[in-house]
């Protein structure tokens, strides 16, 4: 029982640092492009999209590498 809950303790905890570095990843391309990528999504901008889309996969299965 004891190994179940220390399971989903680390679980928790990975999914915590593995948002807040997404968060971090969307400000950084959030600061390096000269447009706001939250109105460009706000006016449907596809490629705005897909291209926040793609860095959250990139980060994801960067974290996911580390965590393993």
């Amino acid at each position: 029982m004891d190994r179940i809950i220390s399971g989903v303790i680390e679980s928790v905890i990975y999914f915590g640092i593995g948002l807040l570095l997404c968060i971090i990843g969307y400000k950084l391309l959030s600061l390096s492009k000269k447009f706001n990528l939250d109105k460009e999504i706000d006016n449907h901008n596809m490629a705005a999209g897909f291209a926040v889309a793609g860095m959250f996969i990139a980060i994801a299965i960067i974290i996911s590498g580390v965590i393993q």
